[in-house]
Order: structure tokens, then sequence, then C-alpha cells
């Protein structure tokens, strides 16, 4: 039997076509794509959060994402929902208090967005600098020294 292990982290910098292109709902009930959030937040850092309101996992990480919105100021955190609803996702937001940008996956996990990302766990976050290049394509905890490595 032969077992491989690898500790080899992905390093992709850009983001598909098809994930720009994928479409998400603001909260006011528009409709916009990746590549429009992007364009939205030109010039900025981004953190990225893929969340949901039902996730243990995620709830339990907001005391540590809290502190990285308190350490890194100038930094625009956008939050990309998972939830079943829209009812649930908006009432999470006021629920945990989730300052940001905030977009509702139409698509879900297995949309274009959440292929590209391969959303295997969440929260799942993501750097994203000010060219919209991906930084960092991958961490599963707010307080993940490589995001706080990528932001210095």
């Amino acid at each position: 039997m032969l077992t491989v292990v690898s500790c080899e982290t992905k390093d992709v910098t850009q983001f598909t076509d098809e994930a720009l292109n994928d479409s998400f709902t603001d909260l006011s009930g528009n409709t916009v794509t990746f590549k429009d959030i992007l364009e939205r937040n030109k010039g900025k850092t981004m953190v990225l959060e893929v969340w949901a309101s039902w996730c243990s996992d995620c709830i339990k990480g907001m005391p540590k994402l809290k502190k990285l919105q308190e350490d890194y100021k100038n930094v625009v955190y956008v939050f990309l929902s998972l939830d079943r609803n829209h009812g649930a996702w908006k009432r999470g937001i006021e629920k945990y208090n989730v300052v940001g940008q905030h977009y509702f996956m139409e698509s879900g996990r297995e949309g274009a967005f959440g292929s590209f990302a391969d959303l295997n766990w969440i929260p799942r976050y993501m750097v994203i600098d000010e060219n919209g290049q991906i930084k960092l394509f991958e961490a599963i905890e707010a307080d993940d020294k490589n995001i706080a490595e990528v932001l210095k």
C-alpha cells in the first residue's frame, strides 16, 4: 500500500473567469458578480470570509475575526454567505454583529466561485491585494499566522 501525504498549499494568485462572473446578492437584493465586488474594492486590501450563520466553527471564530478587524482597520472585510436563505443570512449578520460588506452566494458551494475556491470547509479566508490578486488562497482560522503575514 502506498500513501502520499502533501503539505503543499495551493499557490493560486488569480481568479478564473468563471469565478469572476459568478453571481451574488447584496443586502439590498441587487445581483452583482464577484468581478463587481473586486472592482468596488480596487485599490484596497481585502480579507474575504466564506461563512454561514448555521456554521458552528464560523460562530466560534467570530472573536478571532473581530480581533483581526481591530488589528487591521485599513483592510476591507468581505463576507460571502452560504446560508440556506436570505432571511437566515440577514439574521446571522445582525445576531453576530458581522461588520463588513455582505453578499449571499446564490450558486452555493457547488457554483463557479465555490468550485474555484474548493470550499471543503468553512469558515474560509482569502486575502486579496489592492489589484485583485490573491495573496493568500486558503486559511480556516482568522488568527492564522499567514493572514497576518500577508497583511503586514
